[in-house]
């Protein structure tokens, strides 16, 4: 097996893929955390069935968003490069790039405004039946889904210019605002009129509408404009990514529509609830990939020489997988402290938690297989791996949801995720040989499941003080082990980082 070393280019390629990380990481980390503190807010104030219509309802608005955006957000990172490997005027060669994508997008999100608006009751019943009793909830998620959709590529630019500052500051104000109205609202006695949950919408909107309306001066005035060569090309090499997003986001959140359809219709809304609830526990995993993507996406996908990019890659995928376990650990070995998160009512699902854990750990892995196809050009691999999860995660849902309810969910997802994992790995290797170190990568899952393990059947059972002691020595020995395995100069590492920040 080829195994990976590491090299002056792989610490320099590291350290610059930390550092845009952290940036992104730390100045996004607590305005995100902001909206996660909804969580708490919603579940104290909602019954599992209201939860259940929010947790529904925006597992919806992510599917419209990979439909409508076709793929446009790597699309335009790929296309930007190739302008500045083409040469000739590359300032004018991006605003080209970036007026045609915003074009398209715009015009599809408007395009969906509008069909929604006319088939509003179709659409109102084919939901369901909180849905026929409010189909005003239909349009204005109609409404948000436009708004986002149209602020995507702006937002894309930002991060392909490095103005990671600015898209933080904009993506802050959304969230903050969002906060603000959705408490404000609750101290109104909103919550309690015939509106109940449209409320929650209403403050998304309002969100979304200064969003976009704040973020139209970093587009240096160009207009939205489809170059019709230029889309055929963008396009072909986008709608692989759209097919395999389209598939991917609905393996992503179709578990929480086979709950709903799969489940006994009087209870259906409530499990959807619980298990919406403890999705949002794992708030620090879906952090850490977030912030993860936003650095990596443009990072691998700018013009690396092909050993470069292989080494980078390699390299990253090992440091993800060191950061995603210990982040595993801190939220499965404290818990009981990370359920109070959730109202009371919510908490009796506490033992999926580490299964979402897991899953969400593979769907990053999974993210990180996936940029050799996208900068060979060869987004059809996207589609069949997709494709994949997808029939997986519906054939083993009407196995087990049913039977199981939301834990039946938990565990179709897991298996999807590996499946996809295990394709993708088996295709890179095929087509596009990158040295991954899968011995150490195997060296730090077992830690981490052994690590688990041990608290489960050795700490768990002291309870107390002596538990929470416990556990906080096996997070301390997997930190330090995996900080010596790796010779990790986390002082240097921090000092470029702050270094950083203050040019």
């Amino acid at each position: 097996m080829c195994v990976f070393r590491a090299t002056a280019q792989e610490v320099f390629m590291l350290e610059k893929l930390a550092k845009q990380t952290a940036i992104y990481g730390i100045s996004t980390i607590v305005v995100r955390f902001l909206n996660y503190l909804l969580t708490p807010y919603y579940t104290r104030i909602f019954d599992q069935g209201e939860y259940g219509i929010v947790t529904d309802i925006y597992a919806l608005i992510p599917f419209a968003l990979v439909l409508l955006s076709m793929g446009m957000e790597s699309s335009y990172f790929r296309f930007t490069t190739r302008a500045e490997e083409e040469g000739g005027d590359v300032a004018e060669g991006k605003r080209k790039v970036f007026a045609s994508t915003w074009g398209l997008t715009s015009l599809n999100a408007i395009i969906f405004f509008v069909v929604v608006l006319l088939f509003n009751m179709p659409i109102s019943r084919a939901m369901g039946a909180v849905y026929v009793a409010h189909p005003e909830y239909v349009t204005i998620v109609a409404a948000i889904v436009m708004l986002d959709v149209c602020s995507m590529i702006p937002f894309s630019r930002l991060r392909e210019q490095g103005r990671a500052m600015h898209f933080v500051l904009l993506k802050a104000l959304s969230v903050l605002l969002n906060v603000t109205l959705a408490i404000g609202f609750g101290i109104a006695g909103l919550y309690a009129t015939e509106f109940g949950v449209g409320w929650v919408l209403i403050a998304n909107l309002i969100a979304s509408v200064v969003t976009l309306v704040a973020l139209l001066p970093s587009t240096d005035r160009v207009i939205p404009r489809i170059d019709i060569p230029l889309m055929r090309k963008i396009l072909i090499y986008s709608l692989p990514l759209l097919i395999s997003g389209i598939a991917g986001t609905a393996n992503e959140f179709i578990d929480r529509q086979m709950i709903k359809y799969l489940t006994p219709e009087a209870t259906a809304m409530a499990e959807l609830g619980i298990y919406g609830a403890i999705v949002k526990i794992a708030v620090v995993m879906t952090l850490f990939t977030q912030m993860y993507r936003l650095a990596a996406e443009p990072f691998f996908l700018a013009g690396f020489k092909k050993e470069e990019f292989k080494e980078a890659n390699a390299a990253s995928m090992k440091y993800f997988i060191i950061a995603s376990m210990l982040i595993f650990l801190t939220i499965t070995l404290f818990s009981d402290l990370f359920a109070l998160i959730v109202g009371r009512s919510f908490r009796e699902g506490i033992d999926i938690l580490p299964i979402v854990l897991l899953s969400n750990i593979l769907a990053g892995v999974w993210f990180n297989l996936s940029f050799w196809y996208k900068r060979e050009e060869k987004t059809k691999y996207a589609m069949y791996i997709t494709f994949l999860g997808l029939f997986v995660t519906i054939a083993l849902s009407f196995a087990l949801v049913p039977k199981m309810g939301y834990r039946g969910a938990a565990w179709v997802r897991l298996v999807a995720e590996a499946a996809m994992v295990v394709m993708s790995y088996a295709l890179c290797q095929r087509h596009y040989p990158i040295p991954y170190d899968l011995r150490r990568i195997g060296e730090y899952f077992a830690v981490g499941a052994g690590a688990y393990l041990i608290s489960v059947f050795c700490v768990e059972p002291l309870g107390g003080a002596w538990a929470v002691a416990a556990n906080f020595v096996l997070l301390c020995l997997a930190t330090y082990y995996a900080i010596w395995r790796e010779k990790i100069d986390v002082k240097g590492l921090m000092r470029a980082i702050i270094r950083k920040f203050i040019r």
